[in-house]
């Protein structure tokens, strides 16, 4: 499989995603606890053939590798998928990594028992699809687990400041990444293939300072580096001190504690 795979019009988010390259790892390292309260609810087990959708650096694919369970990442990314490659291989973890587009899988039908996607479905630019893709690719009785940002949460918060410095989106506008944080949206979405259950989490990230998120994020999350290379020196500096200002509004007296909550989806495939 190839970047082929990616469809004409996921070539920019896919380069947007990609920027971060092996420095996602440190962002995933963020979340780390919420995508280990995906693995538990997926509990893969033992030559269960499971599909880490929109894998990034596959933190999650590891974390399910590691309890024997036969795993395929799938990510935009051929960076991103690179540096998976190289972090299972330190781990002496086998996982079958690709390049591939979520609306467009390069699976045959009822494929996987198991579908792990943890903040990456939601970033889809056509959730129609995806959610088709996504129900065909699994076997009957097979388990999907999604986390998903909410509209109200402070990860969005946080995209409402780097919107200011975004350039004005096409009419009309693509669909909100965080309407899969909706329990109504995803029921509309899977509804009908899956029966769904949900729950919430809350991971919150730590870091020093502002300035210590920023240089992570700026570094290794794909929207906030794509956004900071295409500004110019006074716009750059405004997003850093406004990105910086965001976050330490989120300070204790030991440094940044940022609460962000999520939403699990726990579905069955129907028969």
């Amino acid at each position: 499989m190839s970047e082929h795979t990616v469809q004409q019009h996921n070539l920019r988010p896919a380069a947007i995603w990609n920027s971060g390259g092996m420095q996602y790892e440190a962002i995933s390292e963020t979340i780390a606890d919420a995508i280990e309260h995906c693995v538990l609810r997926l509990n893969p087990r033992s030559g269960e053939h499971i599909l880490d959708l929109a894998t990034g650096t596959g933190w999650g694919a590891r974390r399910v590798a590691a309890r024997g369970a036969q795993v395929t990442g799938v990510d935009l990314g051929a960076d991103l998928i690179d540096a998976a490659r190289s972090r299972a291989q330190a781990e002496q973890l086998k996982i079958d990594f690709h390049v591939g587009d979520a609306e467009a899988l390069p699976f045959e039908n009822k494929t996987f028992d198991g579908v792990i996607s943890t903040f990456g479905i939601m970033f889809v630019s056509k959730p129609e699809a995806a959610a088709v893709e996504l129900s065909r690719i699994c076997k009957p009785g097979a388990r999907i687990v999604l986390a998903t940002w909410p509209a109200d949460g402070t990860l969005a918060g946080l995209f409402k400041v780097m919107k200011a410095y975004m350039p004005t989106p096409a009419t009309p506008a693509p669909p909100s990444p965080f309407e899969w944080g909706s329990r109504e949206r995803v029921q509309q979405l899977l509804g009908q293939s899956f029966d769904l259950r949900f729950e919430t989490g809350t991971t919150v990230l730590r870091a020093p300072s502002g300035e210590t998120v920023w240089n992570i994020f700026v570094a290794g999350y794909g929207p906030t580096k794509a956004l900071a290379q295409g500004l110019d020196a006074q716009r750059l500096e405004g997003l850093k001190q406004d990105f910086i200002a965001y976050h330490e509004g989120f300070k204790s007296e030991l440094g940044v504690a940022m609460p962000r909550d999520y939403l699990v989806t726990f579905g069955i495939r129907k028969s």
